[in-house]
Formats: C-alpha cells, sequence, structure tokens
C-alpha cells in the first residue's frame, strides 16, 4: 500500500463559512457510521455472549491520521456489555483489530447538522492483531473454549478475554493473549503502527499490513500489578501497586518527527491514590532505546470539584500536548454530558517523578494546564442536547489543513467509544461519531503546531 504525504492537503472552502471567527476553535462538521454494520474482518460467527465476531460496534478508543482522509480507528477489546460469565467480567474472545477509514471531509455544508462541512465516513479494511509466536490462553469457561479458532501456525490471535493470561505467572507477560488496546498511532515510515495496552501495560509495535506483532515496548516495573485476575474487581483487591484494572494506559501520542512517545495512564497507579485519585502520570518514550520520564497529571477540575480520568493525548509538538478530559455522562449512559474539555500542556522543564509515588508527592510536580476547547460547549452551541454528546469522548487525532476564506486551518477529529452498545439502555440510537473542529495558530496561546508527516 503506498503511504501518502502527510502534508498540507488544502480543502479549499468557499464563503459558505463566512461567519468563521479568525481566533477559535469551531465545530464545522459531524459524521457518523453505523454501530450494528459487519466490519472486514470475516470473523462472521458469534461470541460467548451471542454478539457477532465482526460487529463494527465501538471504533473510538483510538484515531490516528495516516494521511489525506484515512484514517486508522481502534476498537478496545471488544463488546462486554451483554452478560455472559462474571467471572471473565463477562468479556468475549473478540480479535482485537484496528480498522482503516475514509473520513472524506467536503466543502458541502451538511443539510442534517447545519455545519458548513460534509463529513462521510466508511470502512476501508480491517486488520486483525496477532502474535507470531505461541500465547498463554485460559482454560474453557462456560463450555467456551478460550482460544481463537481462527488461530493457526504462525498467528495466535489476541484476545479481548480476561481470563487469557499464564496462571503460573504473576507478573505482566508479553507472551499473555488477553489485549484491552487504546490508543493507537502510526510510526514514522507509516509501516507500523503503535498501541496501548490497558492490561500489561505496555506499548506494541503491529506491522500496519498484516497485523504480526513486532516489538514490545515494555514500561516501568511500577506500573504492572503483581497478581493477575480475571475479575478487574479481585485484581483491584489483589494489588496495592501498579495500574488499575480497565485503567491502565489509556492514552497514546507521538510526536510529530516520530521518536518520541506520550503514553497516559487513566487513572492513578494504585500506589498513587488509585481510581478516583488525582495523580495521573504521563510517560515520555524514547522509541529508539526505551528510555522513559514519568510526569504527573492533575485531573481534578476545580469548577466541578472533581477529579476526572483522562481518555487520550496528542502531541502539538515535542513537548506540548492535548489532554483530553472528560466524565463518563451523556450519549450511551442515558445521562446528561457535563465535562468534554481539551487541555494543553507542556512537559518542558516539567519535574521527572520516576522516582517518587504517593499523591501528596507527586502534586507539587503536576505540569500546569490550560483550557484548549470546551467541548461539550461547542457541541451544545451546535444544537445538540447534553444527552446527545457521546459520554465516552476517547479518540483524537490531527488531520489535514483546509482553507476557510483565503485563511489557512488546521483540523482536530474527536471520536467515541460506544463501547458496542448500537442501542442505549434507554432506547437512544449510539452510532460512531466523529466531530471535526478547526483551529489557527491563534487559538494556540503561543504554542507552535508541527502535524506529523510522512515520506511518500
Amino acid at each position: 500500500m503506498r503511504h501518502p504525504r502527510l502534508a498540507l492537503l488544502a480543502v479549499v472552502l468557499t464563503s459558505a463559512f463566512a461567519a468563521t471567527s479568525a481566533s477559535a476553535v469551531d465545530l464545522v462538521a459531524i459524521g457518523k457510521l453505523s454501530a450494528t454494520a459487519s466490519d472486514l474482518s470475516g470473523q462472521s460467527g458469534t461470541l460467548e455472549n451471542g454478539v457477532r465476531g465482526d460487529l463494527l460496534g465501538g471504533v473510538g478508543s483510538g484515531l490516528a491520521w495516516a494521511g489525506g482522509t484515512t484514517f486508522l480507528a481502534l476498537p478496545d477489546r471488544g463488546p462486554n456489555a451483554t452478560a455472559w460469565n462474571a467471572s471473565v467480567d463477562n468479556t468475549a474472545s473478540y480479535i482485537p483489530r484496528f480498522h482503516t477509514l475514509n473520513l472524506a471531509l467536503a466543502q458541502t455544508p451538511d443539510a442534517t447538522t447545519g455545519l458548513p462541512f460534509t463529513l462521510t465516513p466508511s470502512l476501508l479494511g480491517t486488520t486483525l492483531l496477532y502474535s507470531r509466536t505461541a500465547l498463554h490462553y485460559g482454560q474453557p469457561v462456560g463450555g467456551f473454549s478460550a482460544v481463537p479458532a481462527s488461530n493457526s501456525a504462525g498467528h495466535f490471535y489476541f484476545s479481548g478475554r480476561s481470563d487469557n493470561f499464564d496462571a503460573g505467572t504473576t507478573s505482566a507477560d508479553i507472551q499473555d493473549a488477553r489485549f484491552d488496546p487504546e490508543g493507537i498511532r502510526l510510526s514514522r515510515s507509516g509501516t507500523t503502527v503503535f498501541i496501548s495496552d490497558e492490561y500489561g501495560p505496555y506499548i506494541y509495535q503491529f506491522d500496519r499490513a498484516s497485523g504480526g506483532r513486532g516489538r514490545t515496548i515494555t514500561l516501568p516495573a511500577s506500573l504492572a500489578i503483581a497478581h493477575k485476575a480475571a475479575s478487574g474487581a479481585n485484581e483491584i483487591s489483589g494489588n496495592s501497586s501498579g495500574r488499575v484494572a480497565n485503567k491502565g494506559m489509556e492514552g497514546l501520542a507521538i510526536s510529530p518527527d516520530g521518536t518520541t512517545l506520550f503514553g497516559f495512564v487513566q487513572s492513578p497507579l494504585a500506589q498513587d491514590g488509585g481510581d478516583g485519585g488525582r495523580a495521573n502520570r504521563i510517560l515520555s518514550i524514547n522509541i529508539a532505546s526505551g528510555a522513559t520520564q514519568q510526569y504527573v497529571y492533575d485531573n481534578y477540575l476545580a469548577d466541578t470539584a472533581k477529579a476526572y480520568n483522562s481518555s487520550e493525548i496528542l502531541a502539538l509538538n515535542s513537548h506540548e500536548i492535548l489532554v483530553l478530559e472528560r466524565d463518563g455522562k451523556g450519549l450511551g449512559d442515558d445521562s446528561k454530558a457535563v465535562v468534554k474539555r481539551i487541555y494543553k500542556i507542556d512537559l518542558a522543564g516539567a519535574t521527572d517523578v520516576s522516582n517518587l509515588s504517593g499523591e501528596a508527592n507527586l502534586l507539587p510536580h503536576a505540569v500546569p494546564k490550560t483550557l484548549f476547547l470546551d467541548i461539550a460547549a461547542k457541541l451544545l452551541a451546535a444544537g445538540l442536547k447534553n444527552t446527545q454528546i457521546p459520554a465516552k469522548l476517547e479518540g483524537m487525532a490531527f488531520g489535514q489543513d483546509v482553507v476557510v476564506d483565503r485563511a489557512v486551518k488546521h483540523t482536530l477529529y474527536v471520536g467515541n467509544d460506544n463501547d458496542f452498545l448500537p442501542v442505549t439502555a434507554g432506547g437512544l440510537a449510539n452510532p460512531n461519531q466523529w466531530f471535526v473542529f478547526t483551529f489557527d495558530d491563534s487559538d494556540l496561546a503561543g504554542s507552535s503546531f508541527v502535524n506529523q508527516t510522512l515520506p511518500n
């Protein structure tokens, strides 16, 4: 596959959006893709819970730009909202994958949304993720094998089942088959992708074309748990240090020059206060050497007097990062969205806290943050109700620049994770959605923006 240059590919617009502010982040498009469609994985059989193995479901856990209108979209470990066996937290043998999408942005005003751009998403491909060497799978549960039926010599597929680990080992093991992918970024060459795993936690590098795992980036031992369990509640109660179950390595960013990864731990580590605490960790990872530094992000918001777990990060340049901070309220939760915000932070000069632990010790070193975009406010202003704003905004990527009234604008895409629930418990349609915002350099308050580039 030819990898297009990630350069300035301008979509020239007419004066249809003359009202755009020259110094404000604007919502310009909303695109939707059915969550009931089949993906292109070929996994047409049903899972343990009766859900189709090829359900397109939720594809918004991660989002990466691949040039032009091509994006890579990441589901998480699959559908586990349908009860079938509590001993494995209702997780199923869904094979982790990423999708290649065309998010076609056109200058035609959207008659449905009233916005100046029309965003038309379509599915181009599905890539299943596997190991070339054997993995550790669990024992049958409820009469269902934990070993994917699609396995073959040299193709040992990862799985969403929470019991797919070696019960004989206590710590993280890269040969454990369980995999909960949450963030995806394209490498500098364009031929491989980095994907973060909440379980390990690890960052894996996969071949973009085949889905085969290559390199594993092992993160500091302080992030790992000592005692693995198929139940998240048992993992939490059985560990006094390491990542909190289901809230491990969540966000992933890559520097525009492709030399550094930034990982975001969704919840404070157990030794730092655990879920509900304030001191999240951001890791800076040198891709070539694997060397890491750790920094503190304070997820507390004074105006709501609450701490929030963040979903995604995105690099503006080599040291400044956007952080998506949110509540879990809105569409999908049958509640009202309140906090969906993007903050800007700068790691230049920040304190490396690799050798510190405990919230009281960490918070004095938290990096300052400034509000870049209040997503909920923009969506409400566009006419959405707070019950229509997705509860789980999790994917975030820059796209190609556009030109509006002869002014160059950068684009920011934000996607949702609908937890493989096409319809909420309250009966509301819950599709995959992407919200496109435009901004220019004046919106960055002095920060520089460098978009990722790839060779032809």
